[in-house]
């Protein structure tokens, strides 16, 4: 019994140093030397405080910023402890009221926007925290926005271009607006 019990624990032992310690303090320094932005949440700083995380939304509701995606996430909109999709299917009643409840939000914030509502400012994204909205998405909210603040919807639609990231590699995905950094330097202007 001893002879097969030392080899036994002689290589729980190396594996647990290989697998729990050397692998895992590897991957950190690799990740902290290659993308340490990434590696550290890719956090937003203003002002040398972090503001956000460009990879999860925020709750915005003052008219004078853009709103983003619903959260999925619950009790806490966006939280990212628990991201995951609402399961509300199509004919959910859940999902009719809440895309309603954005719906009349919407339309109470901009009464004479009689614009279609693109579907990304009343549904929630599949992780719940999605930072990004469609430019259909952005620009409904646009004369909102620049009457709140004051500006010109053309200066709102100029920062709006300046903050559309187009598709992945010219080919994946629609063009998209971060709704943190938009409205970070929405405030920057004023």
């Amino acid at each position: 019994m001893r002879t097969q019990l030392r080899p036994a624990i002689v290589l729980l032992a190396l594996l647990t140093l290989i697998t729990g310690l050397l692998y895992p303090l590897t991957v950190t320094a690799l990740a902290q030397l290659l993308f340490p932005a990434q590696a550290n949440g890719s956090l937003i700083v203003e002002n040398g405080q972090p503001v956000g995380s460009s990879l999860i939304g925020q709750p915005f509701a003052e008219p004078a910023y853009f709103w983003g995606r619903l959260s999925a996430t619950g009790p806490v909109p966006y939280n990212a402890a628990a991201s995951s999709g609402s399961n509300l299917g199509p004919i959910s009643a859940a999902l009719i009221e809440n895309a309603q409840a954005r719906l009349d939000a919407l339309h109470t914030a901009d009464p004479a926007n009689d614009a279609p509502v693109p579907v990304d400012l009343v549904t929630a994204s599949g992780s719940g925290l999605d930072p990004h909205l469609s430019l259909a998405a952005v620009r409904y909210q646009a004369a909102r926005v620049a009457q709140a603040r004051g500006l010109e919807v053309a200066e709102v639609n100029r920062l709006i271009d300046a903050h559309t990231t187009g598709r992945t590699f010219g080919l994946l995905g629609e063009p998209r607006v971060n709704v943190l950094l938009l409205n970070l330097a929405l405030d920057k202007l004023q």
